[in-house]
């Protein structure tokens, strides 16, 4: 997804596309199976250059890749040398996690579900304070350059990495 892009309801489809088309990134854990090696098998986490270390073929890319394009690039390290016809299966165990900061009674760092909206951000923050804004939210995806500001709805959802900032309401 290109920086700046701004967000909004699940019914838009730049963020169904981004929640869809999830991307690999630093802080998450994948486990990886090479079907018929137990010994390629195993859980493994995205390290701060984005690459993942696997045994016999050493780093290979992950960050910025999707889930599918990983195994890919998984099977075709394998095929070249190692494994004839390799079958490799991935899967996102935990995601990186998402921030919340302002007018909430406990900000900062929390882990990730999947379905997660603005309102179960700031249920997990403790709630609202009093001064919070609850009609609008600010929200950085971890892509983007800068931050947008967004209706604050039932539906308004989070991704891995996103920076959500509650403002202080004007009277």
């Amino acid at each position: 997804m290109a920086s700046g892009v701004t967000a909004g309801s699940e019914n838009d489809p730049e963020v169904a596309r981004l929640l869809e088309e999830y991307r690999l990134g630093v802080a998450d854990k994948v486990r990886v199976t090479v079907f018929g090696e137990a010994a390629l098998t195993g859980e493994f986490l995205v390290g701060g250059n984005g690459k993942i270390s696997l045994p016999l073929i050493g780093e290979t890319r992950a960050g910025g890749l999707t889930i599918s394009e990983f195994q890919a690039e998984v099977a075709e390290a394998l095929r070249n040398g190692f494994i004839t016809e390799p079958r490799v299966s991935a899967e996102v165990l935990n995601y990186r996690p998402f921030y919340i900061l302002g007018e909430v009674n406990a900000p900062g760092e929390y882990p990730y579900t999947n379905s997660l909206t603005v309102l179960n951000a700031v249920a997990t923050a403790g709630g609202f304070t009093y001064r919070a804004d609850n009609r609008r939210v600010f929200i950085k995806r971890a892509d983007a350059d800068r931050e947008q500001e967004v209706p604050l709805t039932t539906s308004t959802r989070v991704a891995p990495g996103d920076t959500i900032r509650i403002r202080e309401r004007l009277f």
